[in-house]
């Protein structure tokens, strides 16, 4: 199984996340978090990075009955989808989302199966919706 669900973007890193923040909404998630990791590393430690971002989207009912089925589903909470410099290549951002089908694995739950299902298929949903044509 997969880390992430994923796709990259021949655009500015300003776009990117503009258009992750737009695709998110669409699905239903809000965004509980923004971490610069690579403003955090060079303020804290004096290492320079790409651009990278975590953002911590959550959809409020996919979170509701995730929680209600397992309480500590919180420890896989909210969904990060990170927004970051192809090391390799500069012109490219890459945007990842965690695969939610870990969650059944990790938990081994088979009540949140239609959950992670919604999930998965909405956070798809967003990659599909960034993909370049």
């Amino acid at each position: 199984m997969d880390l992430a669900l994923s796709t990259s973007l021949h655009t500015t890193f300003d776009d990117a996340i503009e258009r992750t923040r737009e695709a998110l909404a669409a699905q239903g998630f809000g965004i509980l978090s923004d971490i610069d990791m690579r403003a955090t590393l060079e303020a804290k430690l004096g290492e320079k990075m790409e651009d990278y971002r975590i953002l911590g989207a959550c959809n409020p009912h996919l979170a509701h009955r995730a929680v209600d089925i397992d309480r500590q589903i919180g420890l896989l909470l909210p969904c990060n989808v990170v927004v970051r410099r192809d090391r390799s290549a500069v012109d490219t951002i890459v945007v990842e989302a965690m695969n939610p089908e870990l969650m059944s694995q990790v938990t081994g739950e088979p009540a949140l199966a239609p959950v992670v299902a919604d999930a998965t298929a909405r956070l798809r949903a967003v990659i599909d919706a960034l993909t370049d044509d």
